[in-house]
């Protein structure tokens, strides 16, 4: 028995060795099954980190534009803690878009909204001149000096279908040639087909009324996608002077060629001038650049056709085109005088009897005598193209102590120097950088885009810029034009931090020829240049010279305006600095 009792205790302590050696092989299964799993998450996590890592390189170097593609050291492979260290650094852009690039986006998407695609599949679906309307509202038997008058413009097909959308080109000028009297209406549109013409009743006497269609909404639509694509329109050349030896390469704004390139920088790399590089002479040995117009377009044949000549400029109105307008004792209230910094309302005025009258202010008128007086010590620098020129050959007529300074140059666009040494008074202009279209060489030996030459000048009380920008802007992508715009605007900002008295006028770009080549250099593209100038220079202490309203209201439609023209934006000039 006692025997018996011995045996039973060594069964139980041999079967709690057993338990215990399962319980621990149980927990070994336990921990095992615990790392795998853990190994297998952080598994899991690796390759997801890897393949957004991949994901996002491969979307940075398909947008090159806003984040520079970066170079992969394939020289070992990282660690773990490597890789995950660099996760939000290939998540980020490398380079954030600037202020500047910025604001090029926004006014290009704000056009883009403005100008939709129109696709047309038959010239009867575009907007019809001949089965529009234009109907005079509230119509009185009689009309007051001052009074507003309305014209509802209802827009309809070749077919007499009413438009649904808006978009068209109008311009709306009323006149009365016997008195030499002119201004523009202002167009409001609906963006249903239907636009409201208003115009101010500024003279007394009997007045015409016009509504030109310019361009159907289609064709707004078509040049406006048809600039964007390019800039092939206009071939640049470029003259290499090296001793005796001269060459003529291709130049350009871009240029794709795997000849080796000059390179150009302007303003800081902002700006940027190619030139095929000549053989046996350095890019130092450019002297001057010319320009060729190309027989190339971006639009349809079928869009074509709506720039034929019989469907550009067709008059809207029919009956009456004539209302009469009477004094009616209406009193004038009293204006300020025109000076800097005003805004300009739209119209910006009228011309009567020849002279230009601003809507807003009152202007003074000077005789040559006081022009001088105003005009001492004074320099002025104008800034810009061929129709700011016209100024310096002017300005003697009105000025007539003011003589010209032959500085050397060859050419119509030299840089052109008036002088008045007994009264210390300077005028010079000089013509604003590429692209400036010519088929005559110009000299780029002192070349200088508008900002670099405000940023070159130190300013003072009587130091006054005047700047225009536009013509030759046109044939160009609008990105162009904006870019430009803005460097400008900015170059204004710093000098008026250095010298916040110097006086700064922007002549906006006028009208011009109708019936020319309407995808290069048509009025539509003017006409988006000009509203967009005055919106980017809205918040400035400047001047505006409205030469666009001012053009129409004269009726003027040349590249560059008749003396009667450029003699009324210099007594606006005159009004702003004297």
């Amino acid at each position: 028995m006692h025997l018996n009792t011995r045996k039973t205790g060594m069964l139980t302590m041999f079967s709690n060795i057993e338990c215990q050696k399962m319980l621990l092989v149980v927990m070994s299964l336990s921990i095992t099954t615990w790392i795998i799993f853990e190994i297998s998450q952080n598994s899991t996590k690796l390759w997801t980190a890897l393949n957004t890592s991949i994901s996002f390189h491969s979307w940075n170097t398909s947008t090159k534009s806003s984040c520079p593609e970066m170079p992969m050291n394939q020289s070992k492979l990282p660690t773990e803690t490597k890789l995950r260290g660099e996760i939000p650094k290939m998540t980020t852009p490398v380079k954030s878009l600037t202020e500047k690039e910025l604001r090029v986006r926004e006014i290009l998407s704000k056009l883009d909204g403005q100008i939709p695609p129109r696709p047309f599949t038959h010239l009867n679906t575009t907007t019809s001149a001949t089965h529009s309307t234009a109907t005079i509202l509230n119509p009185r038997v009689k009309y007051c000096k001052g009074d507003q008058l309305d014209i509802l413009v209802e827009a309809r097909d070749y077919l007499r279908n009413r438009k649904e959308y808006g978009g068209d080109f109008l311009r709306a000028r009323m006149s009365s040639p016997a008195l030499k009297a002119g201004a523009s209406g202002k167009v409001t549109d609906f963006n249903n087909g239907t636009y409201l013409v208003s115009f101010t009743l500024f003279w007394e006497g009997l007045v015409s009324l016009s509504v030109l269609l310019i361009h159907p909404s289609e064709g707004v639509s078509a040049l406006w996608r048809a600039r964007n694509q390019g800039y092939d329109r206009i071939a640049f050349k470029g003259k290499f002077v090296n001793g005796t030896s001269q060459v003529l390469t291709e130049c350009g704004l871009t240029l794709n060629s795997s000849n080796e390139l000059c390179k150009y920088l302007y303003s800081g790399g902002e700006e940027v001038f190619y030139c095929m590089k000549p053989q046996h002479m350095p890019c130092e040995a450019l002297t001057h650049v010319c320009t060729k117009q190309q027989d190339v377009s971006f639009l349809t044949d079928k869009e074509k056709d709506l720039f034929q000549k019989s469907n550009i400029g067709v008059e809207m109105m029919k009956n009456p085109k004539y209302i009469s307008v009477s004094q009616c004792n209406k009193s004038e209230n009293g204006r300020k005088k025109c000076q800097m910094g005003m805004e300009i309302p739209t119209p910006s005025g009228y011309t009567f009897r020849g002279s230009w009258m601003a809507a807003q202010c009152k202007q003074s008128l000077f005789s040559s005598s006081q022009i001088s007086d105003c005009l001492k010590g004074k320099l002025i620098y104008l800034l810009g193209d061929s129709t700011l020129r016209q100024w310096i050959n002017y300005f003697p007529k009105v000025a007539k102590t003011l003589k010209p300074f032959d500085l050397h140059g060859t050419g119509l666009y030299k840089k052109h120097l008036l002088l008045d040494a007994e009264r210390h008074t300077l005028l010079e202009w000089k013509k604003h950088s590429h692209p400036f279209i010519t088929v005559q060489l110009y000299s780029v030996i002192d070349d200088g885009y508008i900002p670099q030459e405000i940023d070159r000048l130190p300013g003072d009380k009587d130091t006054v810029i005047v700047i225009t920008l536009g013509q030759h802007f046109r044939p160009f992508p609008m990105e162009l034009f904006i870019r430009r715009a803005i460097s400008i605007q900015k170059a204004i900002e710093r000098l008026f931090l250095r010298s916040p008295d110097t006086k700064v006028i922007i002549k906006t770009e006028n009208i011009r020829e109708m019936h020319l080549d309407t995808e290069k250099f048509g009025d539509i593209h003017g006409y988006i240049q000009y509203l967009t100038m005055k919106d980017i220079f809205k918040d400035l202490h400047v001047g505006i010279i409205d030469a666009w309203d001012m053009t129409i209201a004269c009726g003027s439609y040349l590249l560059h305006p008749p003396d009667e023209v450029i003699g009324n934006q210099i007594a606006v000039f005159l009004n702003y600095i004297c």
